[in-house]
């Protein structure tokens, strides 16, 4: 996935790191010749979002793509290597699908909240538009704490990576990334239980 061949697709570690300096700074043509050499991982990305879009999603995993990457190349951000981009990344598509259930939360008012369970993978289905948007208050409070927890719970829940492609993402140990979603699943477990209590 995020670990794929680094000369995939002609491109090398050098030539993406290269790219990504320069389209960083704004240039419109590296912007360009960038997508080809990271598409392939940022579908692997939208597809595992898209999972839990469920059979009546409308929004298509290359569009997901897309306006996740416009929003990368368009604000003006840098990024320190490889690695980073792709949190970028799936931040962005994160925010991307947040807003979504933002907007369905508006449409479709009310309904019972279901609990939303931290599987060690990411879910088959998308949960409610009110425990998503539960879910990511709670997410929220936890990056202000502890912001690699955060990545690790975006990048091993949101994006669907293992234990191992997320270590290999943040550049930090296996064990570290095990114990970080461990503490990160039992803070936001304790933490939505009491966002269910106080709606009661």
């Amino acid at each position: 996935m995020v670990d794929a061949d680094a000369n995939s697709r002609g491109g090398g570690r050098s030539d993406v790191t290269r790219l990504l300096d320069a389209a960083g700074a704004g240039d419109a043509r590296a912007s360009a010749e960038l997508l080809p050499l990271v598409y392939e991982e940022l579908q692997a990305l939208a597809r595992s979002f898209m999972a839990k879009e469920g059979a009546a999603h409308t929004l298509q995993p290359t569009a997901l793509v897309h306006e996740a990457y416009l929003r990368l190349v368009g604000d003006g951000s840098t990024w320190d290597n490889r690695g980073h981009f792709f949190v970028a990344a799936a931040t962005a598509m994160r925010r991307i699908l947040i807003d979504r259930a933002r907007q369905r939360h508006r449409l479709k008012r009310g309904g019972n909240r279901r609990r939303v369970e931290l599987a060690d993978a990411a879910l088959a289905t998308e949960p409610e538009s009110e425990d998503l948007l539960a879910l990511e208050q709670a997410l929220a409070r936890l990056e202000a704490k502890d912001p690699r927890k955060g990545q690790v719970v975006m990048l091993r829940y949101f994006a669907g990576l293992s234990n191992e492609e997320t270590a290999t993402v943040l550049g930090v140990s296996l064990a570290t990334v095990k114990n970080d979603w461990a503490f990160a699943r039992a803070w936001l477990h304790r933490e939505l239980s009491a966002d269910d209590g106080d709606g009661a």
